[in-house]
C-alpha cells in the first residue's frame, strides 16, 4: 500500500485542503498519516478523521522583534530531528504540505531522507514557511496564475486550491432549524477565520442593531471571541467555530463577510456566494490578505474593504450595495472558472510517488 504523509497546521487555513484531498486519497489506496504541531487546531480536526497523528515541536519565524525569536528556532531544529526519527520510522512514498510553520521542518526531513515533497501555496506570494521548503520541494502548487511566475519553472504548477467537497451539499432547510432563523429576512454570515477577526466582530457588532432591521446574522467569531451580551439576540446567532453544519450554514447565507486568507476566498467563490472582503491589514500582516482580495475584485469575484477605511457608515453601506447588486457577483462567479483542483493534485501526488 501506498503511504502519504500530509502536514500542516496553525490556522484552519493549512488544514483545511488536506481534509479536502483525505477522500481522493484514500479512493487511490493510500495510507494517510499527519504530522502537525502538538496542540494546534489541525490535531482535533484530523484526529477526529480517524488518521494518525504525530505532532512535533514548531516555532514561528517572524519578522519583527519577540523575545520568542530567541528560542524558537532551536523549537524548528527540535521538530526536524523529531520529523526524520517519524519519516525513517513511517518510510512515506511522499509527502504533502499546506503550510504553516510546524511543515518546514517536515520537508525538510523528508528531503534528508529523499522522499519527494509536494508544497500547496495559497497566497499570491509564497509565505515565509514555503519559502524555506522551495528548494526541497519536487513540485509547489499555486492558487493564482501570478504565483506561478515568482517560483522555480520545473516546480510550480497552477492546480487552484482543493475545496471540500461537503460544502457543495448543504440545505437551506437543516440551516433555518439549526439558526432558528425565519425564512422571510435575509442571511449574512461573517466569518473571522478560525482564530477569529477581533477587529471585524468588533465592527460587526456596533452595526449589529441597524442589520437586524433587514438581516438576520450568523458570526463565526472565532475561539474565545463569544459576546455573552449578544446571547439570545432575536436574528443573531454567533459560533466560535462550525464544523458539522458549515455547508447548511453557507447554502442559507445571501452574502459573506469574510477575511480574505486564500482558502476561505476560494471556498466563498467555488459556492458562488457574494462576498465582502476584509483584509487582513499589512501592518498585522505580510500583505497577502491584501493581494488575494485584490485580486478577486478585479475579476468581479468580491467586494474590498479595507479595516483603514471602516466606520459604521462605510460597512453598512458596502454591506448594503452588496446585496443590492448580488446577482451580479453571482454570475462573474459561475463564468469562473473553476478548476479540478483535487483530481490535478491528486495526479501530482502520484506522480511524484511513482518517481
Amino acid at each position: 500500500m501506498k503511504h502519504i504523509v500530509l502536514t500542516g497546521g496553525g490556522t484552519a487555513g493549512h488544514v483545511t485542503p488536506n481534509i479536502a484531498l483525505i477522500p481522493a486519497l484514500r479512493e487511490k489506496g493510500y495510507e494517510i498519516s499527519y504530522i502537525g504541531s502538538y496542540d494546534g487546531i489541525e490535531k482535533k480536526l484530523i484526529e477526529e478523521m480517524n488518521i494518525p497523528y504525530y505532532g512535533i515541536a514548531s516555532g514561528k519565524l517572524r519578522r519583527y522583534f519577540d523575545l520568542k525569536n530567541f528560542s524558537d528556532p532551536f523549537r524548528v531544529i527540535k521538530g526536524f530531528f523529531q520529523a526524520k526519527k517519524l519519516m525513517k520510522r513511517l518510510n512515506p512514498d511522499v509527502v504533502f504540505s499546506k503550510g504553516g510553520f510546524v511543515s518546514v521542518p517536515v520537508v525538510l526531513a523528508a528531503k534528508s531522507r529523499k522522499i519527494p515533497a509536494l508544497i500547496h501555496e495559497s497566497d499570491m506570494t509564497p509565505g515565509l514557511a514555503n519559502k524555506l521548503c522551495i528548494s526541497s520541494a519536487s513540485k509547489i502548487c499555486c492558487n493564482f496564475p501570478e504565483t506561478v511566475g515568482m517560483l522555480p519553472a520545473d516546480k510550480a504548477v497552477l492546480t487552484g486550491t482543493p475545496i471540500r467537497k461537503e460544502l457543495l451539499n448543504g440545505s437551506k432547510l437543516e440551516a433555518l432549524r439549526f439558526l432558528h432563523f425565519t425564512s422571510d429576512k435575509p442571511v449574512i454570515m461573517i466569518i473571522g477565520g478560525s482564530l477569529g477577526a477581533a477587529s471585524v466582530n468588533d465592527h460587526i457588532r456596533k452595526i449589529l442593531p441597524q442589520l437586524l432591521k433587514e438581516f438576520q446574522v450568523v458570526h463565526l467569531c472565532g475561539k474565545g471571541k463569544l459576546d455573552a451580551s449578544l446571547e439570545n439576540t432575536e436574528g443573531y446567532v454567533q459560533f466560535e467555530y462550525i464544523k458539522q453544519e458549515l455547508p447548511d450554514l453557507f447554502a442559507l447565507a445571501d452574502i459573506v463577510i469574510s477575511r480574505a486568507g486564500a482558502n476561505a476566498i476560494c471556498e466563498i467563490s467555488a459556492l458562488h456566494k457574494p462576498n465582502l472582503l476584509i483584509p487582513l491589514p499589512s501592518k498585522a500582516s505580510r500583505g497577502d490578505q491584501l493581494l488575494n482580495a485584490r485580486s478577486f475584485e478585479k475579476q468581479g469575484l468580491s467586494m474590498v474593504l479595507e479595516e483603514e477605511e471602516i466606520t459604521n457608515e462605510t460597512l453598512l453601506n458596502a454591506i448594503h450595495e452588496l446585496y443590492k447588486n448580488r446577482q451580479t457577483y453571482i454570475d462573474a462567479m459561475c463564468r469562473s472558472k473553476q478548476m479540478d483542483s483535487i483530481t490535478h493534485i491528486v495526479n501530482l501526488i502520484e506522480e511524484c510517488a511513482r518517481g
